[in-house]
């Protein structure tokens, strides 16, 4: 299937996006979600909603905010981790109580608006769609912060079929093809035995058509565009398609340059092509923004580890530690990101036979939680240098 993506030059903002519901705040809201101002977003999103209060779109999208915000503070954003068979992101940090508490608040609040609305009318295409996609934020929560999987397959469920009734009612209403789309292609991409087990419940999937249409999605003058774009982005990298992935987050970077984990992506993708130079310049350009200040209240030093990770792999193993050494310079580094690169440059410092800085190294890791498998890993390497 040949994408056509991005027509314009890459960079060019599209025309403006419809919203709803019709409020003068909305191009902004969404700006700031895009660049990763959640604070500011859900600030605005709020006021949008005070303003519409019996709008489920206006629900939903603070919903929206507060989730993702939620996933990011988890450490549940990271694309490597959907781009394998599983599609299964893993949450680093425990779920903020108060948070999941307004998640399910406002999935419920958004439900029964929706529900008060299709008793009147069941053919209702706007709220038909505003209820698949309280169903699809519904499965999204419970699947990664909650962890119940067959609760999160019921809303997925649930989110497709109310999409494919739009589109039945409306073959145009292209917002509807996300949720079908993306539902198409991880359903079209399961193992067999799976795919054959999921059909006797009458679900079908086809990894193309799940591409077409998170390509029609991202081709709208709609406000799910930039989600369709992120998502067939992911999708095409899990299929090696990197080309045409890098050309999807290259196009993004400009719009929403403060998007750090856009940054991360294309350094990512640059790498998995083989283009490691290019990678290393993307990696070092992200830290020396961080430390200007360009990703306020984000964690830059991410790039730091994948520059080290990188370096690493074409066994430069000064470089690599000088690169895992960056992230000590942080004030208040992701605690992960802190411990896998102490860790990394304690490996690197045992390949490089200075072994008294390489304990420190492992030392630091048990120092801040011990509990960890990568605090297990340095408590052997403490007894043992490590080896290649």
């Amino acid at each position: 299937m040949c994408l056509s993506l991005h027509q314009a030059q890459a960079g060019t903002p599209p025309p403006a996006a419809f919203y709803r519901p019709s409020d003068p705040l909305n191009a902004a809201a969404f700006d700031h979600f895009y660049n990763l101002d959640y604070d500011r977003a859900i600030d605005e999103f709020d006021q949008i909603l005070r303003r519409h209060p019996d709008d489920p779109f206006a629900v939903n999208h603070v919903c929206m905010a507060v989730l993702i915000r939620e996933l990011y503070r988890m450490g549940a954003m990271n694309t490597g981790e959907y781009a394998n068979d599983s599609f299964i992101g893993q949450a680093h940090r425990p779920a903020d109580p108060k948070a999941k508490e307004r998640i399910r608040s406002l999935i419920e609040r958004a439900t029964s608006l929706e529900e008060q609305r299709l008793k009147s009318n069941p053919n209702d295409v706007d709220t038909l769609y505003a209820r698949g996609s309280t169903r699809a934020q519904a499965s999204v929560y419970t699947g990664l912060v909650e962890r119940a999987w067959f609760s999160a397959l019921r809303s997925a469920v649930g989110a497709r079929h109310d999409h494919e009734r739009v589109l039945e009612l409306n073959p145009n209403y292209v917002d509807a093809k996300l949720v079908v789309g993306t539902h198409n292609f991880v359903t079209g991409s399961l193992p067999l035995g799976v795919k054959m087990a999921v059909a006797l419940v009458g679900l079908s999937g086809s990894k193309e058509k799940g591409l077409q249409y998170l390509n029609e999605a991202a081709n709208a003058n709609s406000e799910t565009r930039v989600d369709a774009e992120v998502l067939l982005s992911l999708f095409l990298r899990r299929e090696h398609r990197y080309e045409e992935a890098l050309h999807i987050t290259q196009g993004l970077i400009p719009l929403y340059p403060r998007n750090l984990l856009f940054a991360l992506e294309e350094g990512n993708l640059l790498r998995s092509l083989g283009r490691n130079q290019e990678a290393a310049a993307a990696y070092r350009k992200i830290w020396q923004s961080g430390k200007d200040g360009h990703y306020p209240g984000l964690h830059y030093e991410m790039a730091a580890l994948s520059l080290g990770d990188l370096l690493r792999s074409e066994k430069d193993y000064g470089g690599a530690a000088a690169a895992y050494e960056l992230v000590t310079q942080v004030a208040q580094p992701d605690p992960e990101v802190q411990q896998k690169a102490n860790l990394g440059a304690g490996e690197m410092y045992d390949l490089l036979q200075k072994r008294d800085q390489a304990v420190r190294k492992y030392e630091a890791v048990v120092a801040s939680d011990g509990n960890t498998s990568i605090g297990a890993k340095a408590r052997e390497l403490i007894k043992e240098p490590y080896r290649e």
